[in-house]
């Protein structure tokens, strides 16, 4: 299990900027696309604290965790927790590396690394992780999206991609594409926004409005040679099923998030109508949860191939995360959404969370493969 001490530190450190959080999630989820309010916030400071490392900013040491890992799956999972008790709108929306920085660690080079981190380091540049094709989902081997070469130093990139969190204000990011056939021809490249050929809109959505969900169309925007990733390692790291490590990553992340704003939903129940029915059982269902999520990043910090555990949480989480909002509902009455404005909003923010990395249906499938093939047998 994750330490305690860890668990009691950070939520101490961070209790103060999850009511910051809170304040203004609902006006951010109103308008997600005026962000300056919001970016020199104390509690946009801390997240970057905790989530961006090698800047000017002061880690988290500043806060008394010096006991936290910047990199560490376990610690992330903590600290996105104890973020998403806040909100998760809040979070995703906030300037930083995000879940393209989570794939730089495995698929950049030093040099790409530390340009990467130097671009997102003055907390106001938002990054993107563009997978997702409209025609075949998150289905990465089937992916159409083209990277031709033309010359020496550069590239063409020519596609079209949905649903990727901040694309419509991203600065920078990674996008997959296909440099020739076959898996091994799967290739990340970091990509600037903007200039000739690129387009990104907002997609309308019901939650997670702060995530501003969009989609990216490429038509033979040039991107430079040495903006292709993966090329220090062999050939079977350097795309695709190298970024499966970083998926191992993400996935506990996400069920962080879900398992973050299901302790939001429940706590604002106790405080409301500490009596309510399923209170108790609730915070017993949330505590196996958050067990079993952080015993799945820390078996990823021991070996970033074993997958299986961060699908199990993932499934868990995001299932129990909806259960949870559904009981909300009823446990403040027939008129508890349009009361607590917060709570329906939560409520919203929970179903996109299924989305993300993979339907339940993907990953009942990664669970299974691991069952059959004996890796199950610990859990």
């Amino acid at each position: 299990m994750v330490s305690d001490d860890l668990v009691t530190r950070m939520r101490e450190s961070l209790a103060g900027h999850v009511q910051e959080i809170r304040a203004h999630a609902l006006s951010l989820d109103h308008d997600p696309s005026n962000m300056e309010p919001y970016l020199d916030l104390d509690c946009f400071k801390a997240i970057r604290r905790f989530l961006i490392r090698g800047t000017a900013e002061s880690g988290p040491e500043e806060h008394g965790i010096s006991g936290y890992t910047f990199g560490s799956c376990l610690d992330t999972a903590v600290a996105v927790t104890e973020i998403c008790r806040g909100d998760v709108g809040m979070m995703l929306a906030c300037p930083g590396p995000a879940l393209a920085g989570v794939a730089m660690r495995f698929l950049g080079d030093e040099d790409q690394r530390e340009y990467f981190y130097r671009r997102v380091s003055d907390g106001r540049t938002w990054t993107f992780f563009a997978m997702t094709e409209p025609a075949i989902g998150s289905d990465a081997t089937a992916l159409t999206t083209r990277l031709e070469k033309d010359g020496p130093d550069t590239y063409r990139l020519s596609g079209t991609k949905r649903y990727v969190g901040n694309g419509s204000r991203g600065d920078l990011g990674l996008v997959f594409a296909r440099t020739s056939p076959g898996v091994l021809g799967i290739r990340a490249v970091l990509v600037e926004a903007g200039g000739p050929g690129w387009e990104a809109e907002a997609l309308d959505m019901v939650g997670l409005r702060g995530a501003r969900l969009s989609e990216m169309r490429f038509d033979d925007v040039a991107v430079p040679a040495d903006m292709l990733l993966g090329r220090h390692l062999p050939p079977t790291r350097r795309g695709i099923m190298g970024a499966l490590r970083a998926f191992n990553h993400m996935r506990v992340q996400i069920a962080s998030m879900a398992l973050g704003v299901s302790h939001a939903i429940h706590e604002y129940v106790a405080e409301h109508e500490p009596r309510a029915v399923g209170v108790d059982v609730m915070r017993a269902r949330l505590e196996a949860a958050e067990e079993l999520t952080f015993d799945a990043a820390r078996a990823v910090d021991a070996d970033p191939d074993l997958g299986h555990l961060s699908s199990a949480a993932k499934l868990r989480t995001t299932r129990l995360a909806a259960e949870v909002a559904h009981w909300s509902g009823g446990a403040l009455g027939p008129a508890s959404f349009l009361e607590h404005p917060l709570l329906e909003k939560w409520s919203r923010d929970v179903g996109a969370l299924e989305f993300m990395d993979g339907t339940g249906n993907i990953q009942r499938m990664h669970v299974a493969k691991a069952y059959t093939r004996g890796r199950m047998a610990d859990v």
